[in-house]
């Protein structure tokens, strides 16, 4: 109530006052009545209803407007017009400044008394209509639930609040997936294996094996595929409603499906960040997706992925593999109809598929060109030539089943669970970028093939590699002539005598222990427990320094350093150069009498070119997950084995193995450091040699250990031809200079020397005279072969056969041989002596319950 007559009071301000335009409506009713009739207000029932007027609401009304007949408006009028009166002069022609004072001051004071009644007569109205609505009886409002407008309301609101909570909760579902994810996306399942420029060596699994960038995509192929997919693509914000609308009434208008409603955004967001799972929620996730695609990369970029992820039928992904597949061509080579065929198939790739389904791949190619002429992405003419042009196929195999470095990627594939899960192997969608250059590879490939062809005749199999010394990575590996006839990998797997390879790194453990390569020693007939190694060629030189006798290979001097050395310190140095198979403490150690393979060796050398320093061998340099995280990164963990002054003499002999020692045909017209390798008839032939960046092992060989026939420089000469390649873009480099104090140098490591049971220079042979009548064993025998050498030997001697065996006679000529003289004898007695050490215990019951 009391806001009741605040109110009023606001109304009585702002009527007009006298003399203003007359009042209308109820004051016209009113116009004389100048008393308030109190009347009116106390007939209000104060029980008629909520808004009724009590006691306490009169009160406060005559409060604010006291009522009193002296102060009516007619009394003030009548005092102000008799006050005029009395001013008023006789003389109305001059008046005076008082009497135009006085006659302003009653003109004031009549509008004023004309205000105050017309205030009251608007207020005693009011009241009196407030009384008379008040009296009425107030049925309340209409019950919520009988309110359509409430209920119309409350459904839009409650609507509108699932719909703004549905939506933040999508928001923040998708949150995790970064717009930059789809730049580095790989599919689940697949492993891809690239090499150190990116390329791709090998692809396992439903993946692209040749992926575009956006400029070496044809423009008009770019086109067919927004015109037929998405011809809103650069206009919207990643959903294209106008679209969505167009396409649901073009495809219930011909009943069939003629345009598809998800844009180019949304399906890049079901290939990279969802499944093909049809729900609500889905649908939700893949629209706020292909929004945050659109603000986090460019429409190139968008586009880009897209056309190298798409599936286009015959387990080809992306454009570049679709076109080879289905047209034996590259994406340039396309033409415009052979581009609309390919963009026609992303809705149904087995229905619209040439090779399917030929009719509907072309009724589908015509309607992309309708829709690049409609956009106006072709003129007329082009697109009636392009229907004109037959739907033509050339079918060729997926790119990604051509795989490359075939005896690498398979090393690769075995290293990869060492460093990464089982799990995460399974999943898939990991990317292994590796250290191997594709162009050395190929190379390497090349001269390994074409050195077996031009020696035929002595071996059958070789294998290469290459080792960055810098870093330890692997740049070539090559494990033989053919992988798919044999996948046996020469160069991890093969364990092979590396000959005097192994030399130098006795002769460099020795100088790390103070003995200067200026050291002579007696090279001459020698024995030590027993064992009395040989040189090649059954030559001496007399006594000859450490630097010349590693350059010439002479093996009685590589053990007497040896000797001096001791087994233990050897040893150790080799495991930190790399060497992981087993070694051995026999004196055959300083002549390479211990099984490694190709990759221990070459890396062991690497220390060499790497100023002592090892690098651990490694071929992969990091694998990335399928969201582009890093799940595995190579960490150099390099080893000092060797101080700088004694890898400097070090790599100063071997220079000269190559300027003037056994491997002179490995020389490529700058400074180069290495040595050869020779075993036991020429089995196994060798050379490792290195220049400051770059580090090569080559083996020739047969792997059934037959001897070749063949020498070391047949492999030097295979390596030059691969470096002189490999090397071509690199400075000229030259080695440290080595330290000009060769001698009394202050030992970096402690020697164990050996301290044999017995030990003998044998006296000098006379010129002329043969060192050895047994021209079987040469210097690099190794004890296995030794031993069975002397027991045949022995065995031999008290037979009637000796002439005719050999303590290197296979099975199949033995047993061709003992045949042809069963049948020659005539008596039990020769057919026993045919026999020998080595026959078995069956075959010599069967002999004497034959013979006897």
């Amino acid at each position: 109530m009391l806001n009741l007559f605040a109110r009023l009071k606001g109304l009585s301000a702002k009527l007009p006052l006298a003399g203003a335009e007359k009042p209308r409506d109820d004051r016209q009713q009113l116009a004389g009545t100048n008393d308030f009739d109190r009347s009116r207000v106390s007939s209000i029932d104060p029980d008629a209803g909520s808004l009724g007027v009590n006691n306490k609401t009169r009160e406060i009304a005559n409060n604010l407007y006291p009522i009193n007949a002296s102060h009516s408006p007619t009394a003030d009028e009548d005092r102000a017009n008799s006050t005029l009166a009395s001013a008023a002069p006789t003389d109305r022609k001059v008046a005076s400044p008082a009497q135009r004072k006085a006659k302003k001051l009653v003109k004031a004071v009549g509008k004023t008394a004309t205000a105050v009644g017309t205030t009251a007569t608007a207020i005693g109205t009011t009241v009196g209509r407030v009384g008379t609505v008040v009296a009425k009886p107030f049925k309340g409002p209409k019950p919520l639930h009988k309110n359509r407008l409430f209920w119309a309301g409350s459904t839009l609101g409650v609507g509108m609040l699932a719909l703004g909570g549905a939506w933040l909760f999508v928001d923040r579902s998708v949150s995790q997936y970064a717009p930059a994810d789809a730049l580095s996306y790989v599919r689940p399942g697949t492993i891809t294996i690239k090499g150190l420029d990116g390329s791709i060596l090998l692809q396992t699994g439903n993946a692209t094996r040749e992926t575009l960038k956006i400029w070496q995509i044809p423009e008009k192929l770019k086109k067919a595929f927004v015109a037929i997919e998405d011809r809103r693509f650069y206009e919207h914000d990643g959903v294209d409603y106008k679209g969505v609308t167009r396409a649901m009434v073009q495809n219930v208008t011909s009943k069939n499906l003629v345009e598809g409603a998800s844009s180019i955004n949304q399906q890049l967001a079901r290939m990279v960040y969802l499944n093909q799972e049809r729900s609500f929620w889905r649908k939700l996730r893949e629209i706020r997706i292909a929004q945050r695609l659109t603000d986090g990369l460019t429409k190139d970029q968008i586009l880009e992925r897209y056309l190298n992820l798409v599936y286009l039928g015959e387990g080809t992904y992306g454009v570049a593999d679709s076109a080879w597949v289905y047209f034996s061509k590259t994406v340039d080579q396309l033409t415009l109809a052979e581009m609309a065929t390919l963009a026609a198939m992303p809705p149904a790739p087995n229905k619209y598929s040439p090779f399917v389904n030929p009719k509907f791949a072309e009724q589908r190619r015509n309607l992309v060109l309708d829709r690049m002429l409609e956009a106006k992405f072709i003129t007329a003419a082009e697109a009636r030539a392009a229907k004109a042009e037959p739907l033509k196929t050339k079918r060729s195999p997926i790119k990604r089943e051509l795989q490359e470095a075939r005896y690498f990627t398979k090393y690769i594939e075995q290293e990869l669970p060492k460093f990464i899960s089982a799990k995460a192997i399974k999943a898939g969608g990991l990317t292994v970028e590796t250290t191997l250059n594709p162009e050395w590879q190929n190379k390497a490939e090349e001269i390994v093939n074409s050195t077996v062809r031009n020696n035929r005749g002595s071996f059958g199999q070789a294998a290469m590699v290459s080792i960055d010394p810098r870093t330890g990575g692997i740049r070539s590996m090559v494990g033989g002539t053919d992988f798919e006839t044999h996948q046996f990998n020469r160069v991890t797997q093969a364990k092979r005598q590396p000959g005097s390879t192994f030399k130098p790194i006795v002769y460099a453990t020795a100088i790390a222990g103070g003995i200067s390569p200026n050291k002579s020693y007696l090279d001459g007939p020698f024995v030590v427990d027993g064992y009395k190694p040989k040189n090649a060629g059954k030559k001496f030189k007399g006594y000859i320094t450490m630097h010349d006798a590693l350059i010439n290979s002479v093996n009685i001097i590589a053990i007497k350093i040896l000797l001096d050395t001791g087994w233990e310190p050897v040893i150790d140095n080799a495991k930190k150069m790399g060497i992981e198979s087993k070694l051995e403490p026999f004196y055959s150690l300083a002549l390479g009498g211990l099984e490694v393979n190709l990759l221990e060796i070459t890396g062991a050398y690497s220390t060499f070119a790497a100023k002592g320093v090892h690098n651990p061998v490694h071929g992969i340099t990091r694998v990335v997950n399928q969201k582009g995280e890093v799940i595995y990164q190579n960490k150099p963990q390099p080893t000092k084995v060797f101080e700088p002054d004694t890898n400097a003499i070090m790599t100063w002999m071997m220079r000269g193995v190559v300027n003037e020692g056994t491997a002179t045909s490995a020389q490529i017209g700058r400074p180069v450091a290495g040595k050869t390798g020779t075993t036991d008839k020429e089995r196994d032939l060798w050379f490792i040699g290195f220049v400051p960046q770059l580090v090569t092992g080559v083996w020739l060989g047969n792997d059934n250990n037959r001897p070749t026939g063949n020498a070391s420089s047949t492999a030097a000469y295979a390596w030059s031809r691969f470096m002189k390649v490999a090397v071509k873009d690199f400075p000229s480099q030259d080695f440290p200079a080595r330290p000009d104090n060769l001698g009394g140098r202050k030992p970096e490591l402690k020697l164990d020397p050996i301290k044999p049971r017995y030990r003998r220079d044998l006296p000098m042979p006379k010129d002329g005279e043969r060192v050895d009548d047994d021209n079987r064993t040469n210097s690099e025998e190794t004890p296995r072969r030794r031993r069975r050498r002397r027991l045949e030997a022995n065995n031999n001697s008290n037979t009637n056969t000796t002439t005719t065996s050999s303590s290197e006679e296979t099975p199949r000529r033995r047993r061709r041989r003992r045949l042809e003289e069963a049948s020659t004898s005539n008596t039990s007695t020769t057919t026993t002596n045919t026999s020998n050490s080595e026959e078995t215990p069956r075959r010599r019951r069967r002999r004497r319950s034959s013979g006897e």
